[in-house]
């Protein structure tokens, strides 16, 4: 990385030296600003000289920075809440993988590569190992920024707000890039929603060439990418590595980046490319039973905590126990955690019950499972898991498990309105499979599911691992059938569309139907997922149409005159398109056909005159 010059005649730390006078500071995003406040710099002040003698107001500096901040994924930093508790390595285990990424990281001899891509299947740790890296950096000041993708969180997988997320950590690291950025964005907010190579150049490269790299502080720190493959779209993916390498390959940054992600094959494609390879070093983190004795010390120590906090005896659990479950773990740090969790879970009949379940069930699968594949361990416990649920509980799971990722506005006080359930309803059910997700929120408006790893919903999702717990399918296509038919109720009822105003006691049933309306469209929408027939009959399409996407699909609203840009559904195709209205109040929805209307009002609300 070549040093560029600075603007500055001096460095930024001295005030009387710069050229420019900073009002007032940006440290505190949540401070607004006084018009008044600017006096107090002043205050007394006598004998002194402003150079170059140009005055510039950052006031606007505060909303840029916020502007930043909303097209960023603040859930997935290191040291998130949303993350909380993140997972990381125990004490005493991955010390040889910790000591050669932390060689990597200080530029020891042999770590001349800028890129550090740690590879490796599902459940093997990567992202404990990231988590305790970051952990690990930041109080030596080499800590640049973070992002934990998340492919069943919304607010954790998407691609447009990856260099938007980097550039915003940077700025708390560095003043004068944080004068430069927010400044940027107060001008022009649109920088935040460009394509990604041009948001990686103006938010990240063109400030770093304004600021002293030797005296920021940036050089050499490093940027943390992990979980690559969870985040939404293989090409957004393999565009972000090649940035990265074009970045490295041209010296227009300072930074060493550390990636993890399972071994797609796009992502080892691009990895291995003529851009890529030279400036990427590569580790793998495979499924290996070397690291039994740290899965046992982690079994050990965890089971410890158990025993102390419910008064067990000292022999429990026994050593033959701990034995078969590092026996069965093998080598796969998700499972045997997984399993501590589902020992702890406070819906039980307490832990001796529960490891007695475990241990009965790994007995079990070791006769039928008749290999070490860690996959089908995996599968065969989150079956496990599912199974005990009460049918009528399990049914309720799977329905949350379906609708949770579909949207990022989907909260659980959300799905109990398209589920017709109250929330205590759905806040014990969720209790039952908390040892596969937690519950977080700071009230009931705002609770929300997080997996604790991708690959429960992904088991969930396929039906060749999960057969007839599977959540798409024929599972999918009844509720898109009961959600339709909740729909006809509400349309029929017309309590919610009869009158021009909303009587207070109906505000619950609107929102209720129009959640329910959202997520009906939401889930024929799935990829991969057809529209079935009796859905299509149901809702008087054509069902001899030639794709999916000619039944269900977003674009500019066909009305003419209809000046919104904002995408609508369509569904059908020719004579039969249907478009999802809503009234003049812009408030209720329902399907109405184009053809044969004196007037039609569209989705975005507007009125429009017949075609």
């Amino acid at each position: 990385m070549q040093t560029r010059p600075s603007h500055q005649s001096m460095p930024p730390s001295s005030s009387l030296a710069s050229p420019f006078i900073y009002l007032p500071s940006t440290s505190d995003l949540t401070t607004s600003y006084q018009p008044h406040d600017h006096g107090r710099l002043f205050n007394n002040a006598h004998d002194f000289i402003i150079n170059n003698s140009q005055i510039t107001n950052n006031v606007h500096a505060g909303p840029g920075l916020r502007t930043l901040l909303s097209k960023s994924m603040p859930d997935a930093f290191h040291d998130s809440g949303a993350r909380y508790p993140p997972p990381k390595c125990h004490l005493g285990t991955r010390n040889d993988c910790m000591t050669k990424i932390m060689n990597w990281a200080l530029g020891e001899p042999g770590s001349i590569e800028p890129v550090l891509w740690i590879s490796g299947p599902f459940g093997v740790g990567k992202s404990a190992v990231a988590q305790s890296f970051a952990e690990a950096l930041e109080p030596q000041q080499k800590l640049a920024a973070t992002l934990f993708f998340s492919r069943s969180s919304t607010s954790r997988n998407d691609p447009h707000r990856v260099f938007t997320s980097i550039a915003y950590q940077i700025v708390a690291k560095c003043r004068s890039f944080r004068e430069i950025v927010s400044m940027r964005m107060y001008e022009d907010p649109a920088l935040a929603t460009r394509s990604l190579s041009k948001q990686f150049e103006d938010l990240i490269i063109s400030p770093l060439r304004e600021i002293d790299i030797v005296s920021s502080g940036l050089c050499g720190r490093v940027i943390i990418i992990d979980g690559l493959d969870e985040c939404r779209g293989t090409a957004e993916q393999c565009e972000i590595i090649n940035t990265i390498a074009t970045s490295v390959w041209n010296q227009t940054t300072p930074f060493r980046w550390f990636i993890t992600s399972r071994p797609e094959g796009p992502i080892i494609r691009t990895m291995k490319s003529d851009l890529v390879a030279p400036v990427v070093s590569h580790c793998e983190l495979p499924v290996s039973r070397e690291i039994d004795n740290e899965i046992l010390l982690y079994l050990t120590d965890e089971f410890g905590k158990i025993r102390k906090q419910h008064d067990l005896p000292d022999t429990w659990p026994s050593e033959e126990a701990l034995a078969l479950l590092v026996e069965r773990g093998a080598g796969l740090w998700i499972y045997v955690a997984t399993i501590v969790r589902f020992v702890k879970e406070d819906r039980s009949f307490g832990p001796q019950d529960q490891l007695r379940i475990v241990l009965e069930f790994a007995k079990d699968v070791s006769v039928r499972a008749g290999s070490n594949n860690p996959l089908e361990e995996m599968d065969f416990f989150y079956t496990l898991i599912m199974q005990r649920l009460p049918s009528n509980i399990r049914t309720i799971v799977r329905k949350i498990l379906l609708i949770n990722p579909l949207h990022a506005v989907y909260s659980l006080l959300n799905i109990s309105f398209i589920l017709s359930l109250s929330m205590d309803q759905i806040y014990r059910t969720c209790a039952f499979i908390q040892s596969i997700v937690e519950l977080q929120a700071s009230d009931h408006r705002g609770l929300t599911l997080r997996f604790y790893h991708a690959s429960f919903l992904d088991f969930m999702k396929d039906p060749k691992r999960s057969k007839e717990l599977c959540i798409f399918g024929s599972f999918l296509n009844e509720c898109r059938r009961e959600l339709l038919d909740r729909l006809h109720e509400f349309y029929l009822s017309r309590s919610i569309l009869a009158s021009d105003t909303i009587p207070p006691d109906h505000e619950d049933r609107l929102n209720r139907y129009e959640w329910t309306l959202e997520c009906f469209w939401d889930l024929c929408a799935i990829p991969a997922q057809p529209l079935d027939t009796a859905t299509a009959t149901a809702l008087e399409l054509p069902i001899d149409l030639p794709c999916r996407d000619k039944i269900l699909r977003k674009r500019k609203c066909p009305m003419s005159r209809c000046t919104r840009t904002e995408q609508i559904w369509i569904l059908g195709d020719g004579e039969h398109k249907v478009i999802p209205e809503v009234d003049g109040r812009d408030q209720y929805f329902r399907l109405s056909n184009n053809e044969n209307r004196p007037v039609g009002i569209c989705y975005c609300g507007a009125k429009l005159a017949s075609e």
